[in-house]
């Protein structure tokens, strides 16, 4: 017997909203975050979508106290042709996966990723991955950019995605990332609080802007080093881009990210490492906690930064292994303060 589908039940605040309006298929694809715009208007076409237990029309705008109810059908085999390729799997279990992924495979086909990406390769080792998605993006709960590595989770049932997708709206996952920024922080640890939205200027990228999501992302300094500083990076919300343009916008981009202002000639895509990850286990209700390690060509551009300082080599070594452990110590103590009683 196949499971249920429990309706998605959408609420919209006055405080997120201030008067702007969203369009209803926009506002669902922001809500769902791993359906798009187009998928959202298709189950706003099919009758899936009811505002206040009516059908409305995609271009409907959401007013504050409006109930969205969102039925998400069952899935649908996908079309995508599964492709063999090795996996790194950092967690499983009956309901879900934790893969770690390099840089340089895009999560889900996109414009430009239309083969060899995670989901063709989870298609080849996983057949059944439940489609609740879009038919593009089986078992995919988030996302990681094209060029940051590390943790992520994948649904393999439909336990499994109603789960996760749960605990991402509570926002009782925990994330951390180590990331390498072009400049200073203007304090050693801190809050940035501030709203993310499509940059007006350049719709393919994303920006600080008036109206745009609530998005806020705590970090730690772990290390200054001349130019460069290493953090940690904890986004308390899933916006797109978020760490990417919250330090850029508060002049400290990432290194080596070219889009947001963080290019250097040392490294060929963003210092961004989704290394913490801290869930509950669908089934048991049991916490999961993973660590990834860095991968090479980041510890390279530590080298590379530590060497232009005068360290040698065994220096250099321990010297990255004390902020990698000093970025551990830091989470886990974050964890403890935060969890729940």
């Amino acid at each position: 017997m196949s499971e249920q589908h429990a309706p998605v039940v959408l609420r919209v605040s006055l405080a997120e909203h201030e008067g702007a309006a969203q369009r209803l298929d926009q506002y669902v694809a922001d809500q769902i975050e791993v359906i798009s715009r187009t998928r959202a208007r298709g189950l706003i076409l099919e009758g899936s979508v009811r505002v206040g237990g009516r059908l409305a029309r995609p271009s409907y705008r959401v007013q504050a106290g409006d109930d969205v109810r969102v039925d998400l059908p069952p899935p649908v085999p996908s079309d995508l042709i599964p492709e063999e390729m090795s996996l790194s799997i950092a967690y499983e279990d009956e309901d879900m996966l934790v893969v770690d992924k390099p840089a340089g495979i895009a999560v889900h086909p996109a414009p430009g990723h239309a083969a060899h990406t995670i989901v063709h390769a989870l298609l080849a080792r996983y057949p059944n991955l439940p489609g609740i998605g879009g038919t593009q993006r089986p078992g995919i709960v988030h996302r990681l950019d094209l060029d940051t590595s590390g943790l992520l989770m994948v649904a393999k049932s439909e336990l499994g995605m109603a789960s996760l997708a749960a605990q991402f709206e509570s926002r009782s996952i925990k994330k951390g990332y180590v990331a390498l920024v072009k400049g200073r922080m203007a304090t050693k640890e801190g809050v940035i609080d501030a709203p993310i939205g499509r940059d007006p200027a350049q719709r393919q990228r994303m920006a600080v802007v008036r109206g745009g999501r609530e998005a806020r992302t705590s970090y730690r300094d772990l290390a200054a080093m001349g130019d460069f500083a290493l953090l940690l990076a904890r986004p308390e919300t899933g916006r797109t881009h978020q760490i990417r343009v919250h330090f850029s916008a508060v002049g400290a981009p990432v290194a080596g990210d070219s889009v947001y202002g963080g290019g250097v000639d040392f490294l060929r895509r963003q210092f961004l490492h989704a290394t913490f990850l801290r869930f509950t286990r669908p089934r048991r209700d049991e916490p999961v906690e993973l660590c990834s390690a860095l991968p090479d060509d980041l510890i390279e551009a530590l080298r590379v930064i530590l060497r232009s300082r005068g360290s040698g080599a065994a220096e250099v070594d321990r010297t990255i292994a004390q902020m990698l452990g000093l970025a551990q110590k830091h989470y886990r103590n974050e964890l403890l303060v935060k969890r729940p009683a």
